[in-house]
């Protein structure tokens, strides 16, 4: 970790490095764990985490006092078009989606070499899979990852590969990049991306990308629930149905 205390804006720079910081732990820190990582008091981490706490880009739970950054901190990456945001322009999509499969549908970006969750609507079934927005799936084994993954360019895919770290979460988890390359090209002819419990077991998803004008992938949609809600011989139906959906929600971002 660099030295923090350069005579530009210090307080700025402990603030963004916090953010950083957390960016980096899903599953958040505790304010003793930042001040030994950004070698600062727990003092100053105290009165930064509380003033970002404040702002909204962060927040502390209540049982374990861990911080984490919040979602108004993932949506100022988030592009926008026609003054409109990225959810806002993929709601009709992720709802249509929703009514039709009656499960958790979500909108997810890459963020580094991480599939990161925007939105979601919970699917109204009593068993359900739904996460903390914001929260991050490797993108090797999660389908919104894979998507949009076979969909970048050559050299941006290889260098996005060439950062994965392979590991097995389960019987079912891609762990090398050869079996990943092979599926990135399935992915490709299909336009839709599946997830047979790669990251948790039993549990199935299908994505499509978002492909702006020139074919490049900005977001992907996805739907998650239990692999006896959503078997293989259903994939083709609900996958092409998500292609169709995830084709509109591009189109209406960019208008």
């Amino acid at each position: 970790m660099k030295n923090l205390a350069t005579p530009h804006a210090p307080a700025l720079q402990r603030g963004l490095a916090l953010l950083q910081a957390l960016a980096t732990r899903p599953n958040g820190a505790s304010q003793s764990e930042l001040a030994n990582l950004l070698k600062l008091s727990q003092t100053a981490v105290h009165r930064i985490a509380a003033a970002l706490e404040h702002l909204g880009y962060v927040q502390k739970h209540a049982a374990t006092r861990t911080l984490r950054v919040t979602q108004k901190l993932l949506l100022l990456g988030q592009p926008h078009s026609g003054g409109r945001s990225l959810i806002e322009a993929c709601l009709p999509a992720l709802r249509a989606i929703a009514r039709l499969t009656n499960e958790t549908t979500q909108l997810c970006v890459l963020a580094d070499v991480q599939c990161v969750i925007l939105e979601q609507i919970p699917s109204s079934h009593p068993f359900k899979y739904v996460v903390d927005l914001g929260s991050r799936a490797p993108t090797q084994c999660c389908a919104p990852g894979k998507a949009m993954l076979a969909f970048l360019p050559e050299p941006e895919r290889t260098d996005v590969m060439q950062s994965l770290v392979f590991r097995a979460f389960t019987p079912n988890s891609i762990v090398s990049s050869e079996v990943l390359l092979k599926e990135l090209s399935a992915v490709r002819d299909l336009g839709y991306a599946v997830d047979e419990g790669e990251h948790f077991e039993g549990i199935h998803c299908i994505a499509a990308p978002l492909l702006d004008a020139h074919g490049l992938p900005f977001a992907a949609i996805t739907i998650a629930g239990p692999s006896t809600r959503i078997p293989k011989t259903i994939f083709p139906e609900w996958g092409a149905a998500i292609v169709a959906a995830a084709s509109d929600a591009a189109l209406e971002f960019m208008l």
